[in-house]
């Protein structure tokens, strides 16, 4: 069977198994497709994992927060949080300090010398997404970011996890 230049076969319909297995073809290519963008040359020494990804981001994006704000955010465990930020800082992707509103605080900040290589490999993501959210209404925009979510609910209630 052939596909259009998208990907998709040119009859699919638009029913729901239509949709479903529109997914499940795609989905392991956009999976692969990720996994091959490349590691800046200067951060592959060090055992980055897609958690490590998100909790990037959130700061990159967000800025500078404390480790149960990122935890909140990352929907895990503030032990869980610290164990992963202790980690990155041992090997000098993140910097830690004491807020000085709150002694007891921590903030977590991306190390200055370690920010612009993650710019650089976070860049390509957000700018496919980018690319593939811009010719969407903002209405569009959510209901694709809300149906990604419920799929991900999905998921992950079928696991078990």
């Amino acid at each position: 069977m052939s596909t259009d230049e998208h990907g998709a076969a040119p009859e699919a319909g638009t029913g729901v198994e239509d949709g479903v297995r529109a997914m499940l073809l795609l989905m392991p290519r956009l999976v692969g497709r990720v996994k091959r963008i490349k590691i800046p040359a200067e951060l592959r020494s060090f055992d980055l994992a897609p958690r490590h990804l998100s909790l990037l981001s959130y700061l990159l994006f967000d800025g500078p927060m404390s480790v149960n704000e990122l935890a909140a955010r990352l929907e895990i465990a503030p032990a869980t949080a610290s164990l992963m930020v202790g980690d990155l800082s041992r090997q000098g992707i993140l910097e830690r300090r004491e807020d000085p509103s709150d002694r007891r605080r921590t903030i977590v900040s991306i190390a200055d010398a370690r920010l612009e290589s993650i710019k650089g490999w976070l860049a390509q993501g957000a700018n496919a997404w980018r690319t593939a959210l811009e010719p969407l209404t903002p209405a569009q925009r959510r209901l694709f970011i809300d149906t990604l979510l419920a799929y991900e609910r999905a998921v992950t209630e079928g696991s078990g996890t």
